[in-house]
């Protein structure tokens, strides 16, 4: 696959637009078929369409703005990996600025590598381990709580549960008393988030505070609060007790404006992927699990002989083998982070295409994830695909829930292990059954959501 042309100290000039060679796809712009065919808040079903229409790469036109989608293993290699160096985050990302500012998922190039570099230690396997006990205090706790044949939004208790987890471990801090608080306003500004991606000039607007961007800056001043309180608490306390609020605010020291910006930029970001996509991670699992009583059973047995009533610690991660495939089906099929996209610095190749500077390339592990290319029968709930033997034969980049190259999601391990551990604790005295009647639809926003929660009966085992 041909690869992008690369920059050199003397700048070539630039192509005429009869040199680009474009893939097929729309003949008219986005726009003309937005108000005939597609919802512009479920971009999933125009993914869908492109894919199932067009292949492997489709092109289409907003406005003015050349987009790209792809769903091929190569193709997404290429731009993520292969020709990474000509790509930056979308503007859909870039949008999330008014919301994470400049945290590690929005900022580029030297800001993210240092941001990256002073988080890396709270990842390290030693930390990961220290971890796994507050991940199971925290989910007997919630286990505890619950009573039998009562009905619960599953969703918001698994909000609740990983933020608590995301507090105590990353942020060394017990958030509650407020953790209602915060879920209610981070779900608050979720729940605007397709209005502020399709406002125009909503990063201005917000200024001005029209009746929807009002809501959004009440919300985000209500998270703001939260955050500088943790980071005021640190920083009076003196105690470093090696989270990674610690070692942010070694990194930067100052107590200045810039730099309390910044740690609350920071703050933030890591709260909202790492609590956020477990938690849809779990509830889009506890969901599946209810609908196929055959896995169920499989996964309660696994639990059941492996922990023989104890609760789960670190060293029964590895073996709760099939609790992991579980988890990783759901990832399949409900993938939090459902799509990316990359902004093109130059000019770029995808195989025999030639694309123009500042064209938008978007992939959707939503789509690709269902490919029946790469999974049999890919609407079928089955954890075995994801045995050894199954992942040894599967092609790279056909699934990818937590991104791929050099931008690949930091805390990984992090959220592998929370999950398990979660589903195993929760299990070993309940199942979950969907309430009759309770309507299940993904809403891909900043993640996937269930857009009507998740009613569920709980069931004693």
């Amino acid at each position: 696959m041909a690869t992008a042309v690369r920059q050199s100290g003397l700048q070539e000039p630039p192509r005429q637009s009869a040199d680009y060679r474009f893939p097929p796809g729309f003949e008219r712009n986005l726009l003309w078929y937005a108000l005939r065919k597609f919802r512009p808040a479920n971009p999933i079903h125009l993914f869908q369409h492109l894919a199932e229409t067009y292949g492997d790469i489709a092109h289409y036109k907003l406005g003015r703005h050349h987009i790209v989608f792809l769903n091929h293993p190569e193709y997404i290699r290429e731009v993520l990996v292969v020709q990474n160096d000509n790509f930056i985050k979308e503007r859909t990302v870039q949008r999330t600025k008014m919301l994470l500012g400049e945290g590690m998922i929005t900022s580029e190039g030297a800001a993210h590598r240092s941001q990256r570099l002073a988080a890396q230690p709270a990842f390290h396997r030693q930390r990961i381990v220290e971890y796994a006990g507050i991940m199971v205090e925290e989910a007997v706790h919630i286990r505890d709580s619950w009573r039998t044949g009562e009905q619960r939004d599953i969703a918001a208790d698994m909000m609740n549960l990983t933020l608590n987890v995301v507090a105590r471990t990353l942020f060394a801090t017990d958030l509650r008393q407020e953790v209602q608080e915060l879920a209610a306003a981070i779900n608050r500004i979720m729940g605007l988030y397709n209005f502020l991606i399709m406002l125009p000039a909503a990063e201005w607007l917000v200024h001005l505070r029209p009746p929807g961007l009002a809501a959004f800056v009440r919300a985000r001043k209500r998270i703001d609060a939260v955050v500088y309180r943790m980071i005021d608490a640190h920083r009076q306390s003196g105690v470093d007790r090696g989270s990674l609020l610690d070692l942010m605010l070694a990194a930067s020291p100052a107590d200045d404006a810039e730099s309390r910006q910044s740690l609350r930029d920071q703050v933030i970001t890591i709260f909202l992927a790492g609590y956020e996509t477990v938690a849809n991670a779990l509830s889009w699992t506890w969901y599946l699990l209810s609908q196929n009583p055959d896995c169920e059973t499989k996964f309660h047995e696994e639990v059941g002989s492996v922990l023989g009533g104890s609760p789960p610690t670190f060293e029964d991660v590895s073996r709760l083998r099939y609790t992991e495939n579980v988890l990783a089906e759901s990832l399949r099929l409900y993938p939090p982070a459902w799509a990316m996209g990359r902004y093109a610095r130059n000019d770029f190749a995808l195989g025999d295409f030639f694309l123009p500077a500042r064209t938008t390339v978007l992939i959707s592990q939503f789509v690709t994830h269902r490919d029946p290319r790469f999974f049999q029968d890919p609407l079928r709930f089955d954890p075995d695909r994801f045995s050894a033997e199954a992942k040894a034969r599967r092609a790279k980049f056909t699934y990818f829930p937590f991104g791929a190259g050099a931008r690949q999601c930091i805390g990984e391990s992090f959220a592998w292990m929370e999950g398990v551990l979660v589903l195993a604790t929760l299990a070993q005295k309940w199942k979950l059954r969907l309430v009759p009647g309770h309507p299940v639809e993904p809403q891909p926003l900043i993640t996937l959501r269930p857009k009507y929660g998740m009613r569920m009966l709980v069931e004693q085992r």
